[in-house]
Order: structure tokens, then C-alpha cells, then sequence
């Protein structure tokens, strides 16, 4: 929308560089171009605003395939204004001199003559289309019949516009067809995820009795160690015991050894011994042979006195003294 002033019963407009005004007066085309700023009089004055940025336009239509199934079609063309003397000349885009509002909706019959020739062509394609084929191929499809047919009307050179693409964003069926569709397809993905699963859980089981299998093997494995070690250890006690047993008998016979030496040693000091203590006294008889028997009293007295205990006080009762003068009284008459 162009910016207009007053002052003191004139008028100035200033325009977008993405607009293009055309000002006339008395049929006289005085001011055309994007952009421009000018006074003029609202009176004598005719005005255009024509837009020639790039615009887009949404649309939205249904259709029926071949097999009589409706669809949604969304798409969007995007358009320019290319000659906006000759859009000036076939639409309305004359602005009011004190507001800058257009008087029509160009844009409007813009947009409806784009939505009904995309339509066309769209329902052209699709009517010899089946839902199967539109679903899978059916957006490139209206896409390129689109821009063909919006290429190729005449209409929208003779109005000044140029179409710059088109774009189809979803071709979509009813929603009770469209699940329905959808259902064999999610089966077929359940499927495939229950497969999985099942695959999973094989490869799972497989795994723990892989793990089972080693774990027993590692059992065995040590049960059979153990065995050898028993055994080896019992080998090692008989071994031992088989030593001690050898080193026992050794030690045994030598301490038989040497108590036999030892006994031999003593009865032979014990019979050397003897034999001295014979031969002595066999001296000793042979010495005293010849002796009186008073002086061998008187010897064994003596003997018999060394041999006696330390005596250090004596008492002689009356009747021991008495009686042992009895006995030598009766002695001294011999």
C-alpha cells in the first residue's frame, strides 16, 4: 500500500521500490515506475500500485482418482507481476488518492485464476491416475502438469504474470482410506519388529547357553584339576610318609647300633671291671692266707669302722654298759 500525505489540498506519494505506480492525469501517463515519489492532485489524478515481488499462493483442492477414491491436494505457486502496465490494463490496481488503499481485490482474481488453472490441470492428471499411483508418484506428477499447464495459458501472459515454481507439498487421501493403507503397512512393520525380537531373543538364548556351555566346561575343567591335585597331594603325603618312615628305620637301626655298642662297651667295662676287682681280691686273699684270724678280725674292725657314719656323741645306757662288762668279765679267764 503506497504512503500518501496531504498538504494544503495536494497530495504525495511515496512508493515501495517492490511496487509499481502508475500516475495519470486527464488520460495523460505522467509518473511510471517502482519506487517513485511524487505531489499530485486527488482531482485530476488516476493512480496504480502494481506489485512485482514475488508472491505466494497457497491453494488447496480436492480431487477423485481414476478408481474414484478423493484426495487432498496441497501445493503452492509462487508468481510475479512481469509487465505491470499490461496487469494494470487488464485488473483493477487503481488506489485511492487520499488513502493509498486499492479500490478492487486484484490480488484476489489474481489468485483465484492461478488456483482454478492449477485445479484444472491437477484434476486432469488425476482423474487417470489410480490412489495406488498417486500416492507413489502422484506429487511429482501434478507438480510438473501444474507448472506445464500454468506455463502454456494464455490468460496469464495477456494479464502480465509470470509463474516462477510450483510446489506440491501433500497428496492425501481421506483419513479412513488413508488408515486403512496405513494398516497393512504397519502390520508388515510389526512383523518385522516381532521378527526382530524374536531373532533378539534367539541370538539371546543362544548366547546364554554358549555361556552355560563354557561355565560347565570351566566346572569340569576344575573338577578335573582338583581330582589331580588330590591326587597329587596324596602322592605327595605317601611320598612324605614313605621318607619319614625310611629316615625312622635309619634312625632306629643306628640308635640300635649304638645301644648294641654301647651294651657290648659296658660288659666289657663291667666285665674288665670284674675281672680287676678278682683279681684283687684274690690278691687280697692271698695276701691275707697266711694272716691270723685275730689280725683279720681286727682288720674287718677296722674296715667296718671306716665304712660307719660320723658319730658325734654316744650314749651308753647302765644296761648296755653292764652287759658289755658282763661279756668281758667272762672273757678274761680264757
Amino acid at each position: 500500500m503506497a504512503d500518501i500525505t496531504r498538504r494544503l489540498g495536494w497530495r504525495h506519494l511515496r512508493g515501495a521500490p517492490t511496487a509499481h505506480i502508475r500516475h495519470h492525469r486527464g488520460g495523460e501517463l505522467l509518473h511510471d515506475g517502482p519506487g517513485l515519489s511524487f505531489w499530485f492532485r486527488a482531482l485530476t489524478a488516476a493512480l496504480s500500485e502494481v506489485p512485482v515481488d514475488d508472491r505466494e499462493l497457497a491453494m488447496t483442492f480436492h480431487a477423485r482418482t481414476s478408481d474414484f477414491q478423493d484426495v487432498a491436494v496441497q501445493a503452492t505457486v509462487t508468481y510475479r507481476i512481469g509487465d505491470p502496465a499490461l496487469a494494470a490494463a487488464r485488473l483493477d490496481f487503481s488506489i485511492d488518492p487520499d488513502t493509498g488503499v486499492w479500490r478492487g481485490a486484484p490480488l484476489e482474481q489474481l489468485g483465484t485464476l492461478l488456483t482454478e488453472t492449477a485445479q484444472q490441470h491437477a484434476l486432469d492428471v488425476l482423474t487417470r491416475t489410480s490412489l495406488s499411483s498417486a500416492l507413489v508418484d502422484g506429487v511429482s506428477a501434478v507438480r510438473e502438469r501444474i507448472a506445464a499447464g500454468l506455463g502454456a495459458e494464455p490468460r496469464l501472459p495477456a494479464t502480465g504474470i509470470e509463474v516462477v515454481a510450483v510446489r506440491v507439498m501433500a497428496l492425501r487421501p481421506e483419513p479412513e482410506v488413508e488408515r486403512a493403507l496405513r494398516t497393512p503397512a504397519r502390520e508388515q512393520i510389526q512383523q518385522e519388529a516381532d521378527r526382530a525380537t524374536y531373532e533378539r531373543r534367539a541370538v539371546a538364548v543362544e548366547r546364554e547357553r554358549a555361556i552355560a556351555e563354557n561355565e560347565l566346561a570351566s566346572q569340569i575343567e576344575l573338577a578335573r584339576r582338583e581330582e589331580q591335585l588330590v591326587e597329587q597331594r596324596g602322592t605327595n603325603a605317601r611320598r612324605e610318609a614313605e621318607e619319614h618312615a625310611a629316615a625312622d628305620a635309619v634312625r632306629a637301626e643306628a640308635e640300635a647300633t649304638r645301644s648294641v655298642r654301647l651294651a657290648r662297651a659296658e660288659a666289657e667295662g663291667v666285665r674288665a671291671v670284674g675281672d680287676a676287682k678278682a683279681q684283687a681280691q684274690a690278691a687280697w686273699l692271698k695276701v691275707h692266707e697266711d694272716v691270723e684270724v685275730a689280725t683279720l678280725h681286727a682288720l674287718t674292725g677296722t674296715r667296718l669302722a671306716e665304712n660307719l657314719p660320723h658319730i658325734d656323741s654316744l650314749t651308753i645306757s647302765p644296761d648296755v654298759l653292764t652287759g658289755l662288762l658282763a661279756k668281758l668279765g667272762a672273757r678274761e679267764p680264757e
